[in-house]
């Protein structure tokens, strides 16, 4: 997963009663997979980790999908399966992450009790 100010990608998938998310190494990636499904899903994801943000979308709070909830949707808790039919029918997004910042007013002086 990438740190600081470095571009993630995932995968969207809007199911029937959950938004699904599966977090990726970058866009070229999947969209490489998806023309040659020989390609090894190792090199695609980052993590064998499927999110559900309880239908708020791609940018909800990512909570970790419960076998049943993946059951309910896709028929299979079986990540593998669950991660290819993300991979193929989902939306990919890439956001850039707030660059990590230190103090923000170094003008009020430290702030210690006289």
């Amino acid at each position: 997963m990438p740190r600081g100010n470095a571009a993630q990608s995932k995968v969207h998938y809007k199911g029937k009663e959950e938004d699904f998310i599966v977090m990726v190494d970058d866009i070229q990636a999947v969209q490489d997979w998806r023309k040659d499904k020989s390609i090894p899903l190792a090199q695609v994801v980052s993590g064998w980790k499927v999110f559900v943000t309880h239908k708020h979308g791609a940018q909800g709070v990512l909570d970790a999908a419960s076998n049943q909830t993946l059951e309910n949707e896709f028929g299979t808790h079986k990540d593998e399966e669950v991660v290819k039919v993300i991979l193929e029918k989902g939306e990919l997004q890439e956001t850039q992450t707030h660059e990590r910042t230190g103090s923000t007013n170094d003008s009020i002086g430290p702030r210690t009790a006289h």
